[in-house]
């Protein structure tokens, strides 16, 4: 190996290590501070040129990405979460349907939005339930979590990675959608199964069955997600009931006639990217509410994460070293999709999953089958991060808003549900794949 190519290797691999561990000794770094330094790295030492690093930006997947997350922000601010969360989950009426309505209601919004955010909203709704109805909260977090990476494996859309991967891919919001979405519908029947088979106190015991309910008794426990005082609520339009109930009607009403044509562009094969771009443009354009308050929920750092990422591993590919790493692991390209899923689950849950995806970036074009393999690529690294509670942000979203509530969600209780979910959602994922 050339010199370039020996530290472009050495710094990619270090800035892996880095994010896998999450921390480095004696500096205060987080993931996206460590992925803009491995960048600043390469640059220093001459071993990519800053015009070369510049294309290995990919503005449309960070456009994309964007766009999502202030499409998000604009229907957290309007309520949407909560509202569609207390709509579903209060007409429960046993806790198998409970179960049943917390895992499809997580994993359909999802694949709709991202999974992150959603787990943010429907957590202390889902927690303030089941305490009020005296259940154990914990089969229903971990329902909850699971059920949002699953889902997300349906669309473009549905988590960073997919994001990145439509893009990259070229696939059009349809076609990744036929062909993943009954690997989640069928995931997400697997959640309900194993967390049902896994607390039998809890769905097959003698317990008392739930009290009823209602969407105000759960506003009440669950602050509304815009708390405007008196005067700021009249002067932006929205009522003092508005204000108190949490939702904000003149922006979800907008926010659903935006989503609406949004989604009907993805179905007539409008560009993913720039239809979200103009969704969100258009959400940002307000008499009601501040863009100060839609771009503060904005997830920066993850956007400076893809970023540096981008340089690091995009470094790989101009010094030539991505194309030594297929050479070795040709054979990984024709055995089909159960060795790619097995080396991606296993790489998600060393580096993460949006760093494992961009390290097989550039190798995927080289398959026998490059769509095959993007979306087994999709597939593997959303759903191996149901295997640990660390596995993903949105396990570990549910365990930090869960724990304001008193209640501690185990990396050993965790794992009692995550493992048998991850190995049969892959398991179907890879037959799924390869005969169709």
């Amino acid at each position: 190996m050339t010199a370039s190519q020996l530290l472009a290797s050495a710094i990619a691999l270090a800035t892996l290590i880095a994010l896998a561990a999450g921390s480095v000794p004696r500096l205060g770094l987080n993931r996206a501070t460590m992925s803009l330094v491995g960048a600043g790295a390469l640059l220093a030492l001459g071993v990519i040129s800053l015009p070369e690093a510049e294309k290995t930006i990919d503005l449309s997947t960070l456009l994309l990405l964007l766009s999502m997350m202030i499409i998000n922000a604009v229907l957290e601010l309007a309520g949407f979460f909560t509202w569609a969360g207390e709509l579903i989950i209060e007409r429960a009426n046993a806790p198998t349907v409970l179960l049943v309505f917390v895992t499809m209601t997580s994993g359909v919004l999802s694949a709709l939005f991202l999974n992150d955010p959603v787990c943010v909203m429907l957590t202390p709704l889902v927690c303030s339930v089941v305490i009020r109805l005296r259940r154990d909260p914990i089969p229903y977090l971990i329902a909850l979590a699971t059920a949002a990476n699953v889902g997300s494996t349906a669309t473009i859309t549905g988590n960073p990675q997919n994001i990145l991967i439509g893009i990259s891919s070229g696939l059009s919001y349809l076609d990744f959608l036929a062909r993943l979405a009954p690997v989640a519908l069928i995931g997400l029947l697997i959640v309900i199964a194993v967390v049902w088979l896994m607390y039998p106190a809890e769905f097959r015991g003698a317990g008392r069955a739930p009290e009823t309910f209602s969407s105000r008794r759960v506003a009440e426990m669950h602050p509304p997600p815009i708390a405007h005082a008196p005067g700021e609520a009249r002067r932006e339009g929205m009522t003092l009931g508005e204000a108190a109930g949490g939702v904000y009607a003149p922006v979800l009403r907008k926010s659903v006639v935006v989503i609406v044509a949004l989604l009907v562009g993805f179905i007539a094969g409008a560009p993913v990217a720039l239809a979200a771009f103009l969704a969100a443009c258009a959400l940002l354009v307000s008499r009601r509410v501040k863009s100060e308050r839609i771009l503060v929920l904005v997830d920066w750092p993850l956007l400076l994460l893809f970023c540096g990422l981008f340089v690091v591993t995009g470094s790989l590919e101009i010094t030539g070293v991505s194309q030594k790493l297929f050479d070795v692991t040709a054979g990984l390209a024709q055995s089909g999709p159960a060795a790619l899923t097995v080396v991606t689950a296993l790489l998600s849950n060393l580096i993460s999953n949006v760093p494992a995806v961009l390290v097989f970036r550039p190798l995927i074009p080289q398959f026998p089958d490059p769509t095959q393999a993007w979306l087994t690529l999709a597939a593997a690294s959303t759903l191996a991060g149901n295997l640990t509670l660390i596995g993903s942000v949105a396990n570990l979203i549910v365990a930090e808003q869960a724990s304001k509530f008193g209640i501690r969600l185990t990396f050993g209780e965790y794992l009692r549900c995550g493992v048998p979910i991850t190995v049969m959602t892959l398991a179907i994922a890879v037959l799924w794949l390869s005969f169709n």
